[in-house]
């Protein structure tokens, strides 16, 4: 009896080291212009080609502007890894989709919408949120620049066997409550490190109502409880989204493929290293108060006191707070905000954005918000255009810019100021994450969409 986890890792391992690392074969590798740069010299170094180029798919995402992308790049650093990783892509042979590009988006958005991510694979990229890809039924996880040159080089890597967590998620979600919900109360319950050195597959009757968008999502924000990544068995939901898709198999292929990915589930009675369940139906839509993404309330509650911490605990409770200008006890609910950002790995596909604009639909964006509504892809863009969003968005008053990483790591021009308040419907409030100073506020696009009308934290149930 084996897992869903156990079943791939094994049917994709070449060697293992007793007590050592397992020899891992890669399926797809996607590689950005920000962390492959050094793993390309390295090859030059060594003289060595891309030993399977076809798994190979490059996009440009992270250090890219999101206006204006048919004139030139001005940011003198972005313009350097944009051109670098053309020239890469060039003479290793492997697809680009460059700038401009109509497949061009966030990596880990254009991967499932093109077809490239499919159940039973195993997927790496230079990103800690590769994780994403686990929602189609997939081992897929982060890895570092020395490691993108091995895979690169090898189609292998090294990696230890985590252990394994099945989180269960019972009954039918609330109103208003989102896959981005489900996260960040899960975050929140086990800590940011609660899941160190396991990868998780999700379970319940939850997570199999979510559509494939949703997942992602789930799976997305694995890694801030710090999982290896996370999964979730492939189903019909899974096999409708992708059918059709540009590189997703065809004809009698498909037929071969569905009949294999309906064999990727936990057997009954397969054992897991650890296992949590929480009852979906008591969740709330959520908001982070801190610094880190388990630092998270119900948008009803208050933001914890000091009690219970240790000293060390308290200190770093205290500073979190100092950092965001919160006081312990406070509410969450009404607090006013500067900026909202829809987008990013996270929330940047087209769920989130028709969710997004069916709630402002009718509304106005309010006068002392700042909004960027970032598309994860063109594709994204274009369905927004194709489906009558865009106009909706417009109307409220919002800016749809172009897609890109954006104001996620404000790698680009698009940093919130020091001291302003942004919801973010992204992965990570650090410290500076959307630029210096910046105090990030983590909700779902629909949290996102009721402060952006009223320019304040809301929450949407009292709204519509």
């Amino acid at each position: 009896m084996k897992t869903l986890f156990d079943k791939i890792w094994d049917a994709h391992t070449v060697t293992s080291i007793q007590n050592g690392p397992t020899q891992l074969y890669i399926d797809r590798h996607f590689c950005h212009e920000v962390t492959s740069p050094q793993a390309f010299n390295g090859l030059r170094e060594r003289k060595l080609k891309v030993f399977r180029p076809e798994q190979t798919t490059l996009t440009a995402d992270h250090n890219t502007p999101t206006c204006n992308q048919d004139q030139p790049v001005k940011d003198p650093i972005s313009k350097n890894q944009l051109d670098t990783l053309s020239r890469n892509a060039k003479e290793f042979g492997l697809t680009l989709y460059a700038l401009g590009n109509e497949r061009n988006g966030v990596v880990h958005i254009i991967g499932p919408e093109n077809g490239y991510t499919q159940p039973g694979m195993t997927i790496v990229c230079g990103d800690s949120h590769t994780s994403t890809h686990g929602a189609f039924g997939a081992i897929a996880f982060g890895i570092g620049t020395s490691e993108v040159e091995m895979v690169l080089a090898t189609q292998c890597i090294l990696q230890s066997r985590p252990k394994t967590m099945r989180i269960t998620f019972n009954g039918k979600l609330g109103e208003g409550v989102t896959a981005k919900d489900l996260a960040l109360y899960m975050i929140s319950e086990l800590t940011t490190g609660g899941a160190t050195g396991y990868f998780v597959e999700y379970a319940g009757e939850a997570i199999r109502n979510l559509n494939i968008e949703q997942r992602m999502t789930l799976c997305n924000l694995s890694i801030e409880m710090g999982a290896r990544g996370g999964l979730i068995a492939p189903d019909e939901t899974t096999f409708e989204y992708l059918k059709g898709k540009d590189f997703a198999p065809k004809g009698e292929n498909w037929e071969k493929a569905v009949a294999y990915w309906k064999t990727l589930k936990t057997d009954e009675g397969a054992k897991f290293d650890k296992e949590y369940v929480f009852d979906a139906g008591k969740i709330e839509p959520m908001v982070t108060y801190g610094t880190n993404p388990g630092m998270g309330v119900f948008i009803s509650g208050t933001i914890p006191t000091l009690e219970g911490l240790d000293e060390t605990g308290q200190i770093s409770f205290k500073k979190s707070l100092d950092y965001m200008g919160f006081r312990p006890g406070e509410k969450m609910e009404g607090k006013p905000i500067d900026y909202v950002f829809l987008g990013s790995c996270t929330n940047g596909r087209i769920e989130d954005f028709r969710t997004f604009a069916n709630f402002v639909k009718g509304k106005k964006k309010a006068d002392n918000i700042t909004a960027w509504l970032v598309p994860g892809s063109h594709r994204v863009e274009q369905q927004l255009k194709d489906e009558g969003l865009y106009q909706i968005l417009t109307d409220a008053g919002f800016e749809v810019r172009q897609p890109g990483c954006s104001a996620c790591l404000a790698m680009n021009d698009d940093k919130v100021p020091a001291g302003k308040y942004a919801v973010s419907t992204t992965n990570r409030n650090f410290e500076g994450r959307q630029g210096p100073g910046a105090r990030t506020i983590l909700a779902s696009p629909l949290v996102a969409a009721a402060a952006a009308v009223t320019g304040k934290i809301t929450d949407p149930r009292k709204l519509n």
